[in-house]
């Protein structure tokens, strides 16, 4: 059937309205704080859903349905986990952070131990974030070359600079804003997508119910690993302990160590607004997983042909808005991934900005060299954004076909430092003898650790965190034992 004016001229009024929202909030941009913080005078239902947003990406929306095209809901063990690791947040790690002034996930780190790891920390936030969200920002070809028939590349140029051009303008406050737009928009058209896809297939839902309920696709816990020796199978990534415990030490990471969500958790007005904010998106989370996994299924009741058909799963929820949709539903769809897309690829913006910012150039610069002005620092962490900006876009171009299922590359890169990254954390809050030279031992031990188990083993990917976490811990405790240096309060 493919696109017709219509269905383009609601992703162009899309385009164009969201970038034209972003850069309403150019003017309340004065500061640093402002830019990075939101002057924290966010509200705990906008931080919920940007928060939501930005773990939704593009290869959320259209590798969600693959993997449930391919299997079945098992997947949602790990939003579960996704939900335990939330609670540990409130109660273990946002008290810290609400102890003075932050801007970044990494002050807390130089706060318990010292400057250097804190430089480490940060450091590997910026090259692991950068390099997931490289893919991330690789799966928006995949959409727009399909609906748009534009190359990859061009494809990649056009979302990068349309969101560049809200997020440099209008710092974190865009970024917000815009997220609960696009939240609604892409939640939306995957609710109206999911009706569609009802209609379309022949017998609607008694005979998804009699395919779908045959092959077991609405199957959501694998129990097996309760009644089979060994109790622990490392391979398989959507057992019920790999959903719940990998999934809690993934969320405790993602949410409470990377500065794409803590950033947006410190714009709160206070600690008891960020709980709220980031316990309750994390029920959105959970109806939003389960509605993609639905999409997956009933894509599979349609079809009933191998994933390998349309070359990779992937491509299956895009193949088939541009070619089974009703004109207009088809725009709104697209339009809901670009939505994702975006949001996404702003939070990464202004997170990388922040840290390259905070955690090192002003630091850095401030022994040798007069104090910057904020007008100064406000145009430095604009051409930070830009210079982000480039970098994504070449990591994006360098993972065209290089990359296997987009959404479990994109979560294997950001899992490799996560243990590492949240094992020091937790060595800085939990323990007063933990000091900065053993807890560097242990985050080099434990990244090694997941090196390894990346590279050279069977172990499934949602294992990874709570592996390299724990190598961490106990490495890192073991070493500081050794070492007796005095910690810090």
């Amino acid at each position: 059937m493919g696109l017709n004016r219509i269905d383009l001229l609601i992703i162009a009024a899309y385009l164009a309205g969201i970038t034209l929202f972003g850069l309403r909030f150019r003017k309340r941009q004065r500061t640093m704080r402002d830019y990075f913080l939101a002057d924290r005078n966010i509200p705990w239902w906008a931080i919920a859903l940007s928060i939501v947003a930005a773990e939704t990406s593009t290869l959320t929306i259209i590798s969600i349905p693959g993997l449930a095209y391919d299997s079945n809901f098992t997947f949602l063990q790990v939003v579960m986990g996704y939900l335990v690791g939330r609670v540990i947040i409130s109660f273990v790690l946002l008290p810290q952070y609400f102890r003075g002034e932050l801007y970044t996930a990494y002050q807390l780190i130089e706060r318990r131990f010292g400057p250097e790891l804190r430089t480490v920390t940060a450091g590997l936030f910026l090259l692991t974030r950068a390099a997931a969200e490289g893919v991330r920002v690789y799966a928006v070809s995949i959409v727009v070359s399909i609906a748009l028939g534009t190359g990859e590349v061009a494809s990649i140029a056009i979302i990068t600079l349309l969101t560049l051009i809200y997020t440099f303008e209008g710092g974190l406050a865009a970024v917000i804003w815009t997220d609960v737009v696009q939240t609604f928009i892409y939640v939306g058209g995957t609710l109206v997508g999911l009706v569609t896809i009802l209609h379309l297939v022949p017998g609607g839902w008694g005979s998804v119910e009699a395919i779908a309920g045959g092959l077991h696709k609405f199957q959501v816990f694998d129990a097996s690993v309760l009644t089979r020796w060994p109790y622990f199978n490392f391979a398989n990534p959507y057992t019920l302990w790999a959903g719940i415990i990998g999934g809690a030490f993934l969320t405790t990471a993602s949410h409470g160590t990377d500065q794409l969500i803590v950033q947006r958790l410190l714009a709160a007005r206070n600690q008891r607004q960020s709980v709220l904010a980031l316990l309750s998106s994390g029920v959105a989370v959970f109806f939003q997983f389960g509605l993609f996994l639905f999409v997956g299924v009933m894509l599979f009741a349609y079809y009933r042909v191998p994933s390998a058909t349309f070359g990779r799963a992937d491509r299956i929820y895009p193949t088939f808005i541009v070619s089974r949709m009703p004109h207009g539903i088809a725009g709104l769809l697209i339009a809901a991934i670009l939505a994702a897309a975006m949001s996404n690829l702003s939070a990464a913006l202004n997170s990388l900005a922040s840290s390259s910012m905070v955690d090192f150039y002003l630091r850095f610069r401030s022994g040798s060299r007069p104090e910057v002005s904020d007008a100064g620092r406000l145009r430095l962490a604009r051409l930070a954004t830009v210079g982000w900006a480039l970098v994504l876009f070449g990591l994006a171009v360098l993972a065209l076909h290089r990359v296997g299922r987009v959404v479990e590359v994109g979560l294997q890169i950001a899992s490799v430092a996560y243990g590492a990254l949240l094992g020091v954390f937790l060595l800085g809050v939990l323990t007063k003898r933990a000091n900065q030279r053993g807890a560097m031992v242990g985050m080099i031990c434990g990244f090694a650790m997941e090196l390894y188990l990346w590279g050279w083993s069977h172990v499934a990917f949602t294992w990874w965190v709570a592996i390299g976490t724990c190598a961490t811990f106990a490495v890192g405790y073991a070493a500081s034992v050794l070492w007796r240096d005095e910690a810090r309060a």
